[in-house]
């Protein structure tokens, strides 16, 4: 389960991302990148979030800290800007948050090298959550103290936007051409070696369990939370086995 905190004040929208996120401060104190339920692809969004964000972290990749955050849409009364507005008003309840990791920078592969390891690793988590936002032109990585950091995992796993044809947009190869790490020589056999196995029903498990109920509740097809939590482990877990073997990559990369 994520901590849950309450959102105290609206600071700022973040404009980079499509479904406009926002700048806000908690009750814990701390500072969060804050997404709606109501904005884009609502509640999904922040399921992929969630799901890719907490296996990542247990496969040893970095990525910031999450946590639930409880909206009261008064919050965005004195907003100036509209669509904000609206957007906060559209999103009552509970909504998602990530660790604000002050003074990071974008990721730029002329200043920042990353080793074929890092760079195998990477690649091969994309391809195992289907991340197709994670391209030259949107790198969705950050430098911080000199590290490189994953965000921005709501464009994964585009299965679940079709359950009944899961199994197989599961099956298909996973196209990293345009990967921005592709030029480093990811050594994506080394890195299936050692995160594959990593992969269990077991952990699987525990990281689906940290989705929000409110989140799973009244999916067409599936009775249950729980039943809807299965259904995104399975297609995970097949394809960690074999996944590394369907990745394809620009030419001169591993």
């Amino acid at each position: 389960m994520l901590k849950e905190v309450t959102a105290t004040r609206y600071i700022t929208p973040l404009r980079e991302g499509g479904s406009l996120p926002g700048l806000v401060e908690a009750d814990d104190l701390g500072t969060y990148v804050m997404k709606f339920t109501g904005a884009g692809q609502g509640r999904k969004t922040l399921v992929a979030e969630v799901v890719c964000g907490e296996l990542a972290r247990r496969l040893g990749l970095r990525v910031p800290g999450l946590v639930t955050i409880g909206l009261d849409p008064v919050i965005g009364l004195g907003e100036p800007d509209q669509e904000v507005q609206e957007l906060l008003k559209a999103s009552g309840g509970l909504n998602l948050g990530m660790d604000y990791l002050s003074r990071a920078i974008g990721f730029d592969a002329l200043a920042h090298r990353v080793d074929p390891e890092e760079a195998g690793r990477v690649v091969w988590f994309d391809a195992l959550v289907n991340n197709v936002d994670r391209s030259w032109r949107n790198p969705n990585l950050l430098v911080h103290h000199g590290e490189l950091w994953l965000i921005d995992h709501g464009a994964t796993m585009i299965w679940h936007h079709n359950w009944p044809g899961a199994q197989a947009s599961a099956d298909r190869p996973y196209d990293a051409s345009d990967h921005a790490l592709a030029p480093f020589g990811p050594d994506i056999a080394a890195a299936a070696a050692e995160l594959g196995p990593r992969v269990t029903p077991e952990l699987l498990a525990e990281v689906t369990a940290a989705i929000p109920d409110v989140w799973l509740r009244d999916e067409p097809g599936f009775d249950s939370p729980d039943e809807l939590r299965r259904a995104y482990a399975r297609p995970l877990l097949a394809r960690a086995a074999t996944v590394h073997e369907r990745i394809r990559i620009q030419e001169g990369t591993k």
